[in-house]
């Protein structure tokens, strides 16, 4: 802030046109038929260039609405990609489990698994098979918690494609049309003018 550069006023003036070309937004709550819980996470792998830790993020719904979500760079750096999507995904089952149970101060326990979908192959394999490696030594500690969570059929990790992970929109730059259809997808919407 003292001696800002270029770039970085060009950032600040950025994201103040976009806050104000969407100050009309905001969360369309909608009804869906199902009433399940299933989470999207993803990490965007040494994305931050000052110091090369992996942003993770995820998003929770409730049914089609979002309901919890969460966007930061991981506390330590990750040497493989599946150990920053790992790390996201143990971060992301903390949370589905917290709501999860939330509702059984209101004698209404879950009925099944909640799905959580991870776009690295890797990691997802890795929830189910206890293969370690070279690459995922330092992560035994998240694969013991989420492991032991898929044994009690509590969570389910199923693969998703890249292009069709909604928790793209809080881990790295996207281009404009993908960024706008995330952002749909998520029922950020401008309500319909009256």
């Amino acid at each position: 802030m003292h001696a800002p550069t270029e770039s970085q006023w060009a950032t600040v003036k950025r994201i103040l046109l976009y806050v104000k070309g969407t100050s009309s937004f905001g969360l369309h709550l909608t009804h869906g038929s199902s009433l399940s819980l299933h989470g999207f996470i993803n990490a965007d792998w040494t994305g931050s260039i000052d110091d090369r830790k992996s942003t993770c993020g995820y998003i929770v719904f409730y049914s089609t609405t979002p309901i919890s979500w969460k966007s930061g760079n991981q506390r330590t750096v990750a040497r493989s990609s599946i150990e920053a999507e790992y790390k996201a995904l143990a971060d992301g089952t903390v949370e589905v489990l917290w709501l999860r149970y939330l509702p059984t101060d209101l004698c209404f326990s879950p009925s099944s698994s909640t799905t959580i979908w991870c776009d690295n192959l890797g990691a997802t394999y890795l929830s189910v098979n206890p293969v370690f490696h070279a690459c995922t030594k330092r992560v035994k500690v998240d694969y013991h918690f989420v492991h032991d969570r898929v044994a009690k059929k509590e969570i389910q990790i199923r693969f998703i494609p890249s292009k069709d992970q909604l928790a793209d929109v809080l881990t790295k730059p996207l281009p404009h049309f993908a960024f706008a259809s995330l952002r749909s997808k998520l029922h950020v919407v401008s309500p319909p003018s009256a």
